[in-house]
């Protein structure tokens, strides 16, 4: 199988167009890599970079095919206003949200198995006036409100969150039983269908220190967290814990899992980036498309220099073909 998978450069005056034409210079036998941007953006940091670039237009009537190192297929999306390497410029946060548009809406379709996207930068869309909290919500919107998850994963660990993007204040009162009942079901579901994992181990970490100390420190683990775990274990799913976050990241436990479940964002991402910051891949799980993004941001003081590192793009790809790979496997097609 020959995947074809979109990619988003996202905001334009970072590093993303970087990451684009450097990936082009690398050979995806099996992959045909589409990138939906202007096609004048990536010509101009191509040469700014110094590197070979020969830009091929998408036609998605024909069949996917892998293209050799220093060519590119593009999706056109025009931009509003020229790019400034690390200057950022509200006026073309339209342009941003466009090419995730399009890129969804193309997974959706069956146009491509997949996308994989740059970094955006969250301020400068809003402070174009339009409300935008990051990829996840923006990519389930389009999605018809899909229940979306947010996973990070390097080659050794997978951390999914139970919340993501709250304040520390309110993240006792979002974990609700419906929450988590809700997250760890899509968690073991797509490893299944989407990583080719038949029996999900999942480790799922408590909410307080020490997992509440029996609920001297807390009782979310006993009210919430405990009663979840057992009714889904009923069914047939293997959930460990609740856990202490502070024993359940070493090697003894990790071994064992095939993805760990935080509760919330600074529990399981802190661990995860010190393992693999520059080697991971951001997954969005839940959704009916395949996504995933750098673990990184815009980088603006480097965009056009040439010293950034290609490690995190290059796994995102990696991960989307094996779950686009995956999900056609688990196709009743």
């Amino acid at each position: 199988m020959i995947s074809r998978l979109a990619l988003t450069p996202g905001e334009p005056a970072g590093i993303g167009p970087d990451l684009c034409i450097m990936l082009a210079q690398r050979p995806y036998p099996e992959t045909e890599i589409v990138v939906v941007a202007d096609p004048f953006l990536l010509q101009q940091r191509a040469e700014r970079l110094g590197l070979a670039l020969e830009l091929l237009p998408f036609d998605n009537k024909q069949p996917a095919t892998p293209l050799p190192p220093g060519q590119l297929r593009f999706l056109p999306v025009a931009l509003e206003n020229e790019v400034t390497c690390g200057q950022l410029n509200p006026a073309n946060a339209d342009y941003v949200l466009e090419t995730l548009k399009i890129a969804t809406e193309g997974c959706i379709k069956g146009d491509f198995d997949g996308m994989v996207t740059g970094p955006v930068h969250k301020g400068v869309i809003n402070d174009a006036g339009l409300s935008f909290t990051g990829h996840t919500e923006y990519l389930s919107a389009l999605c018809d409100n899909a229940y979306p998850v947010m996973m990070l994963a390097t080659p050794d660990l997978r951390v999914a969150l139970v919340t993501t993007h709250l304040p520390l204040a309110e993240v006792s009162q979002a974990i609700t039983k419906q929450r988590l009942r809700q997250v760890a079901s899509t968690l073991h579901q797509d490893l299944q269908q989407q990583f080719g994992i038949q029996q999900p181990r999942i480790m799922v970490c408590g909410l307080n220190p020490h997992a509440g100390e029996q609920g001297y420190l807390g009782r979310e683990e006993i009210d919430i967290i405990q009663p979840v775990l057992a009714e889904l274990n009923s069914t047939g799913m293997q959930l460990i814990g609740p856990l202490p976050a502070d024993t359940l990241f070493t090697p003894i436990h990790l071994q064992q899992a095939d993805a760990v479940l935080a509760m919330y964002h600074d529990q399981g991402l802190p661990v995860l980036k010190h393992l693999g910051f520059g080697n991971a891949v951001n997954i969005t799980l839940g959704l009916p498309i395949v996504r995933t993004s750098v673990d990184h941001g815009t980088a603006l003081p480097l965009a056009g220099t040439n010293q950034i590192d290609l490690g995190s793009l290059k796994y995102a790809v990696k991960v989307a073909e094996t779950m686009a790979r995956s999900r056609h496997r688990a196709s009743p097609d």
